[in-house]
């Protein structure tokens, strides 16, 4: 049951010591208003510690945060989440050690967001905690790092943009990776090969099921797949180019897909609406044979002994809480385009045209969205009064989670497309 009592901390990071969780806490010091009340959280006094140090470079003469030793039991995760208004969360894999901290802050109305891409886990806290934290106003978001809020906020955007414009739905939005420079982390790696030995393919397939995390059943596709999309993974958008199966894809539809079971009313997205999403290639040959080494390396990566030799190999590359060097982030880069049509009888309909993109480190960008949704939530008190709670979506905290985004350097462009 959610105090009314003030609360310590206006958040807690959760899994400072971590690769992701380090960049949030950098970010956190060089761009947070310095009056804010926060803590660093994690399993070891001394490596907390030691980030504190760290960080204070950047910002000195700001409030340095706590530190909050926990163990993630249930016991520690409500004593923690009674402690602050907000968790950031970025220890993974979530599926192993995170599903106390969202309970803890479920039934306390403590906000909380994570960046897991961990897909049948956050079916499971749907599942489990929705209601819970519906009932206590927490507003419990998970994917809002790099899955799933590019995805979801371009989706947004774009229906947003065509109700604004036309006062019509959205039939279809195909969004693709147009460019993508960066290197997974250790916890990345480790993440992708352990879920598969967590959660049985029954599970798996009721977590990747079409409309699986939306409250209400999806609508029927009035928009015909291209065959060579279904044959070949393979599709042309005159717009994006030529496209094909992106290994990122599965997550941030499941997000959008329950963006859009959310919204009712005014905001609504349409009742046709759809969402595909891609990854661009050169041509329709290598598109292809990126579709099969993806299809044959998720049957791969069922079979135990070849799922332990993929676990062995990540540990090779980085261990968990391991990343690149700041160097070689700085030269990564991302960008999603997406095109949207119109929700109306035509041959041709209206459409629009969106562009998110970041150059610099992927996963600071994730502990940039973190953080920045912190401040959304932590401020804007009349949207956080009209969420109330649950688990929600990246898209829900809508313009105002775009405006702080691009102050800190994201790009995101949304135009109508000229009638053609």
């Amino acid at each position: 049951m959610a105090s009314s009592e003030p609360r310590q901390y206006d958040l807690v990071l959760l899994g400072a010591t971590g690769y992701t969780g380090k960049l949030c806490a950098e970010h956190i010091t060089k761009s947070l208003p310095t009056d804010l009340k926060w803590a660093v959280s994690g399993r070891s006094y001394e490596r907390l510690s030691a980030v504190v140090e760290e960080i204070k470079s950047y910002n000195p003469d700001r409030i340095q945060p706590a530190v909050e030793v926990v163990r993630l039991t249930l016991d520690d995760s409500r004593s923690l989440a009674q402690k602050s208004r907000l968790i950031l969360n970025t220890v993974g894999p979530y599926f192993r050690y995170s599903s106390p901290i969202v309970q803890a802050c479920a039934e306390n109305g403590t906000h909380y967001l994570d960046v897991t891409g961990e897909l049948p886990w956050v079916y499971e806290m749907i599942q489990k905690y929705h209601d819970v934290a519906k009932a206590n106003n927490a507003i419990i978001i998970p994917e809002i790092g790099f899955e799933s809020a590019p995805s979801d906020l371009l989706a947004w955007s774009l229906a947003t943009l065509i109700k604004k414009q036309f006062s019509l739905g959205t039939k279809e939005v195909v969004a693709s990776v147009h460019e993508m420079r960066s290197q997974p982390s250790g916890g990345t790696l480790a993440t992708i090969v352990g879920i598969l030995d967590h959660y049985s393919l029954s599970q798996l397939a009721k977590a990747s099921a079409p409309w699986a995390l939306s409250p209400v059943a999806g609508p029927r596709s009035s928009t015909q797949v291209p065959l060579a999309t279904r044959l070949l993974g393979v599709r042309k958008q005159p717009q994006l180019g030529t496209l094909t199966t992106s290994i990122t894809a599965g997550p941030n539809i499941a997000i959008v897909q329950r963006t859009w079971g959310l919204l009712t009313g005014p905001e609504s997205y349409g009742p046709n609406f759809q969402y595909h999403e891609y990854m661009r290639v050169k041509n329709s040959l290598a598109g292809a044979i990126i579709h099969f080494a993806l299809t044959l390396g998720l049957f791969a990566l069922a079979i135990p002994p070849l799922r332990w030799l993929c676990q062995y190999a990540a540990h090779n590359v980085y261990a968990p809480g391991q990343g690149a060097r700041k160097e070689i982030t700085a030269e990564e880069s991302f960008e999603l385009r997406a095109v949207a049509e119109a929700d109306e009888d035509s041959s041709k309909p209206q459409m629009a045209m969106a562009k998110f993109r970041y150059d610099g480190g992927i996963y600071y960008l994730t502990g940039v969205f973190l953080a920045e949704a912190a401040m959304v939530l932590l401020k804007e008190e009349g949207l956080t009064k009209k969420l109330g709670g649950g688990l929600l979506t990246p898209a829900m905290l809508g313009q105002p989670f775009i405006d702080r985004l691009k102050i800190v350097g994201v790009v995101l462009e949304c135009r109508v497309m000229p009638e053609q």
